[in-house]
């Protein structure tokens, strides 16, 4: 008997010569290990996974857009917008105060009493009364409408539209006159009063508030 032969072992289990079997590892721990690794890769794939759906259906990936759009909101007008804002407001501030306004009222309907009491009117709005009495030939009856705002070619943007937040659906026309704050108020068969004067103050406020081009506004955010 070898003396590499174990005690109790014998016959067909003897060994023999200098040669002796060697002694692997179980392979059942190799494969579990990589089980397990293979579990912790996918696992972690699956979370990363879950996180992207999450930022796309909550609106995360939109985190760098809104900040870019708030940053091109809270960027001010270039100098062309804020030449065109203050072209705006000189223009505006070249309207005339309604006491800077002498008002010819004149009737063109067969109506008696119409320029008396529509002059009165205006005069407590703050507007300065001129000539008070009937419509000259020319537009005598041949007003169809509420009325004819009359003036220079410089009223029709200055006077001529301050005179007509009184009178609603009245005409603006230029004629060969230089003077730019004496305006007529010739008034038309349509004619049924001026317009309220609450109404009328309201108008006034807007046509005198500065109005920017909305092109070079900034966007809301």
């Amino acid at each position: 008997m070898s003396m590499l032969t174990p005690p109790g072992m014998g016959g067909q289990y003897r060994i023999t010569g200098d040669k002796y079997p060697r002694m692997r590892r179980p392979r059942g721990r190799r494969r579990l290990v990589f089980l397990v690794v293979v579990c912790v890769t996918a696992l972690g794939l699956i979370g990363w996974g879950t996180l992207q759906l999450i930022d796309v259906f909550t609106g995360g990936g939109d985190k760098a857009t809104a900040a870019g759009t708030k940053a091109h909101c809270a960027t001010g007008p270039g100098p062309s917008a804020k030449a065109s804002t203050a072209a705006v407001s000189t223009a505006v501030g070249a309207l005339p105060q309604p006491g800077k306004i002498t008002v010819n009222v004149l009737n063109a309907t067969p109506r008696s009493g119409l320029a008396k009491d529509t002059a009165d009117e205006l005069k407590k709005r703050g507007f300065r009364i001129g000539d008070v009495g009937n419509a000259p030939k020319a537009y005598d009856k041949k007003v169809a409408g509420p009325g004819l705002l009359l003036g220079s070619t410089a009223a029709v943007k200055a006077a001529l539209p301050v005179l007509g937040t009184q009178l609603s659906g009245a005409q603006l026309k230029a004629d060969g006159r230089t003077q730019a704050d004496r305006v007529d108020l010739i008034i038309g068969t349509g004619f049924t009063s001026l317009t309220k004067k609450e109404d009328a103050d309201k108008a006034l406020a807007v046509l005198a508030e500065p109005k920017p081009d909305s092109s070079t506004e900034p966007k809301n955010c």
